[in-house]
């Protein structure tokens, strides 16, 4: 697959998660989520989109510049792209586990997922390719936000 297609595929497969996720979490926001017990910090609701917008972005520009060495670590890249692929399929399983089917506690261990695989990710990439691995930095820390999030809404409701 040519470089310029390569990044097409990575972003369209993080686009089709964003707008799962979205889907998924709709009734959620605007049902349970809205009335839940929610930990002190807790941010506004405005701010996951623009911040999800942003990590999404950085994992497909990770995805396509680990793709992009393929030819000179064949094995290596290919190793880092299917846990790449791994953790996004888990990062969609949390929405509707989360919000869909309230599910709170089972969504703690979604994301525990999430953060092993994120952080193994990272620890890939930083031998393979540095950049990739500096663009999904950001995604580890607001995951493990995250997961500090679902354990107060878990422990409070």
């Amino acid at each position: 697959m040519s470089s310029p297609l390569a990044l097409l595929v990575y972003v369209a497969a993080v686009v089709a998660v964003a707008g799962l996720g979205g889907l998924a979490s709709t009734s959620g926001i605007e049902g349970w989520y809205a009335d839940a017990e929610r930990p002190w910090f807790t941010p506004p609701d405005w701010l996951f989109g623009p911040v999800w917008t942003v990590l999404y972005a950085a994992m497909a520009v990770a995805a396509w510049l680990v793709h992009r060495i393929r030819d000179r670590h064949p094995h290596d890249a290919a190793a880092v792209l299917r846990l790449w692929w791994a953790q996004l399929a888990v990062n969609l399983a949390w929405t509707p586990v989360f919000f869909g089917l309230r599910w709170l506690w089972g969504g703690l261990a979604v994301i525990v997922l999430l953060d092993v695989l994120v952080a193994l990710l990272v620890a890939r990439c930083w031998r393979l390719n540095r950049a990739a691995a500096m663009l999904l930095v950001p995604y580890l820390v607001w995951i493990g936000y995250a997961t500090a999030l679902n354990t107060g809404i878990a422990v409070l409701n």
